[in-house]
């Protein structure tokens, strides 16, 4: 089991439930990434889905709410602790299917647990 819970927002990012974050910034490690999308906030399946624009060609990406590190509604950003290269390496989001695909958590978890001591799956 890792110690973050890569599936619901961390109590020390500042993000208060209910809160809506579509059209914040997002700030990798090491530059922006994009604007939020789409926020879940559904128990145990919460992330955020970011635009990246033209910064990997338009492409949208699923980042899980346990890599928000900090959310700093007065900027109106998101930081998350992953840097552009992690998460363009992410599995590909697919809009078209994603509110009927079971198995994206599985993906995700493959790919973004074990950066916080998960198991590689």
């Amino acid at each position: 089991m890792s110690s973050i819970e890569i599936w619901e927002f961390r109590t020390t990012s500042g993000h208060v439930s209910g809160t809506d974050l579509v059209g914040f910034h997002v700030e990798a490690t090491d530059g922006a990434i994009g604007k939020v999308d789409k926020l879940s906030e559904e128990v145990g399946a919460q992330y955020l889905v970011v635009d990246t624009g033209p910064w990997i060609f338009g492409r949208h990406v699923l980042v899980p709410a346990g890599t928000v590190v900090r959310v700093d509604q007065a900027e109106e950003k998101v930081y998350i602790d992953r840097t552009k290269d992690e998460v363009k390496g992410s599995p590909e989001f697919e809009r078209a299917t994603h509110d009927t695909d079971t198995g994206y958590q599985e993906r995700y978890a493959g790919y973004y647990g074990p950066f916080y001591g998960g198991p590689v799956i």
